[in-house]
């Protein structure tokens, strides 16, 4: 079992990066995923926020919580300026070099998208000099530029777009040759789509499990209290599965499962931590260990809401984070050979 290739968790991946769930605003995408539990055969459940409760039963009474959050970076609109253009606020955190130049969507309350683009004041080097144009960018410089037929505040809202309309991000997923796959929204979309992948295996494992497993889905994860609440009781465990952060001085890769040993929470359990390492040891797993100082995730946010349990991070190398993130399709098979190798060993 844990050698079989699940090659719908990139089809999976690329349908989820299609999808809109900024924070607070995933309701949509979130009836989406608990069909694709619901049709691999486990039992669901909604919390009043809106967190997702999957669960495939198990013979021990403790249990498991793997969890990975669906909600997603995104803008708000803080303010509409007298030319038209809409001020930006952020929804989670990035930086704003990270997101100039990104078409949007600006949604109303009613439903309605408008297309945009996020720039910086003084973009244009022959409007403003070189010298303006290669300013700092900061949050109060920037804006979006609506491709409609407004010049004012007045039309504007004619539109229905107000204070507080959501701005998504395109996120332009791209399924390379080679098996990477590039998008925005990577963090935690392929959280997901693992998630999903290892349900479906689970549930085919064809004898009991030694004890339940839970997979939950956040929707708060990027505003820091994505698994405080709706929590399974008779959990011992709690393993985020989120992006393993690649880049410069980190011994993450794009092309391994991360397991964390700390965060910017703090460590996360030794004993746990250790009996994942020996697993992928075990089971020749590509993983890497590493840490994380400024980084936090729905694992210390489950604690903090005062969970007893033990509690992990793992998950696929994802490089630029929070901003146009890549990971490769070798990566999500080892997290859920993993996942699937602590669950029923």
């Amino acid at each position: 079992m844990m050698d079989r290739i699940d090659r719908g968790v990139t089809d999976t991946l690329m349908d989820l990066l299609a999808t809109r769930s900024v924070s607070g605003h995933t309701e949509n995408a979130m009836r989406d995923v608990r069909r694709m539990f619901e049709e691999s055969g486990l039992e669901t459940a909604s919390g009043i926020k809106g967190t997702l409760l999957a669960t495939l039963d198990g013979d021990d009474s403790g249990s498991v919580i793997f969890s990975a959050h669906l909600d997603t970076l995104g803008g708000i609109v803080s303010g509409i300026r007298s030319d038209g253009n809409l001020e930006l606020g952020t929804i989670g955190g990035y930086t704003m070099q990270s997101i100039e130049g990104e078409y949007c969507l600006v949604e109303t309350w009613d439903g309605r998208l408008y297309e945009g683009t996020v720039l910086f004041d003084s973009t244009s080097v022959h409007a403003f000099g070189r010298e303006k144009a290669s300013q700092r960018r900061e949050k109060d410089k920037m804006y979006v530029r609506l491709d409609e037929i407004v010049s004012s505040r007045e039309a504007v809202e004619t539109l229905g777009i107000t204070v507080g309309s959501y701005i998504h991000f395109d996120p332009r997923p791209v399924r390379t040759a080679s098996g990477f796959i590039k998008s925005r929204h990577i963090d935690d979309k392929a959280g997901v789509a693992i998630l999903l992948a290892a349900a479906r295996r689970l549930a085919d494992y064809g004898r009991p499990l030694r004890r339940r497993v839970h997979f939950l889905i956040t929707c708060y994860e990027e505003v820091g209290h994505g698994a405080a609440g709706f929590l399974p009781l008779d959990a011992v465990e709690f393993i985020a599965v989120d992006m393993g952060v690649a880049g410069p001085g980190r011994e993450s890769s794009e092309e391994k499962v991360t397991i964390c040993a700390a965060d910017s929470s703090g460590p996360f359990s030794h004993s746990l931590t250790r009996e994942l390492i020996e697993t992928a040891k075990k089971l020749n797993v590509p993983y890497v260990v590493d840490t994380y100082p400024y980084y936090g995730s729905d694992a210390a946010a489950a604690l903090r809401s005062g969970l007893d349990v033990r509690h992990g991070l793992i998950g696929p190398g994802v490089d630029a984070s929070h901003a146009m993130e890549r990971t490769h399709e070798n990566a999500l098979k080892a997290t859920i050979d993993l996942i699937c190798a602590h669950a029923v060993n």
